[in-house]
């Protein structure tokens, strides 16, 4: 296929499927959809995803897209996302990896050598993310075989967040949805202060989100928010008006993202185009 100018390709991996997108930066539409395959997800995340690399060469048939710039999007329940408290007195970067996979450890129970980690060299706050080196392997692989040039791959909360962490309102608290999780970034002093994931009952209303964010607040000893902003789509109990002093939620899904798109769709077009 024939690249136009601003042209470029968005995967969103989920734990079941892939989406692929062409996205555009100047030209309308902003966004096509090209292919959509489910794939079975291994019983953990120590698999070979196997079957994740077949469902990719479908939707990327060989010689269709050479020379095409990839960006990928992957569901959080595939990575790990943890923040790590500095040792006393570190002031080094070994320092900080060094803290940061025990806390990986200590949290996950995984060996750190089957992830691939990455962070935010924030001093007040490091925050990590790590995805199997097997998904990697699985990514870049075909990747290498189409002729892709892969710009980024990169955890879904971590895209939204660099994406809209510069709109969210003073006091407010920022959410991503996606799957029956609430993915909870908790900004304290214009830092990412915590990462809560937290799991979403199919009737969840807003009073259950209230309750949920007033949990979270004691947990990190801080006052319950008066805002949410989220990105996904929100049941509209989560968006009805509310009275005064009631936490109100407002989202930052852009059009076209709702509820209808397959979770791997969602995760594609996550952050914009850019």
């Amino acid at each position: 296929m024939r690249r136009g100018i601003g042209h470029g390709l968005r995967l969103g991996v989920a734990v079941d499927g892939v989406s692929l997108w062409r996205s555009s930066r100047w030209r309308a539409p902003a966004w096509t959809p090209l292919a959509e395959r489910a794939y079975a997800p291994d019983d953990s995340l120590h698999g070979d995803f196997s079957a994740l690399g077949q469902a990719l060469e479908q939707v990327l048939p060989a010689g269709e897209y050479a020379g095409w710039p990839l960006s990928v999007v992957l569901d959080d329940a595939l990575t790990r996302l943890w923040q790590v408290d500095l040792p006393q007195g570190a002031t080094r970067l070994a320092d900080i990896e060094a803290a940061a996979a025990l806390r990986f450890q200590a949290l996950y129970g995984d060996a750190p050598g089957l992830w691939q980690s990455s962070g935010a060299w924030d001093a007040r706050a490091p925050f990590f993310c790590a995805v199997p080196r097997a998904l990697l392997a699985q990514l870049t692989r075909v990747a290498l075989d189409r002729k892709l040039a892969l710009i980024f791959i990169t955890p879904q909360f971590v895209r939204s967040w660099n994406r809209w962490q510069g709109a969210l309102k003073p006091g407010a608290w920022f959410g991503q949805l996606q799957a029956q999780t609430l993915t909870l970034g908790v900004p304290r002093e214009g830092v990412l202060h915590a990462v809560r994931a937290v799991p979403v009952p199919h009737d969840a209303g807003h009073y259950w989100m209230e309750q949920t964010l007033a949990r979270e607040a004691l947990l990190q000893g801080m006052d319950a928010p008066g805002l949410l902003q989220l990105c996904g789509a929100a049941p509209p109990d989560w968006l009805a008006p509310r009275a005064p002093g009631a936490l109100i939620c407002s989202a930052f899904a852009p059009p076209g993202v709702d509820g209808a798109s397959s979770p791997a769709a969602q995760l594609a077009r996550s952050g914009g185009a850019a």
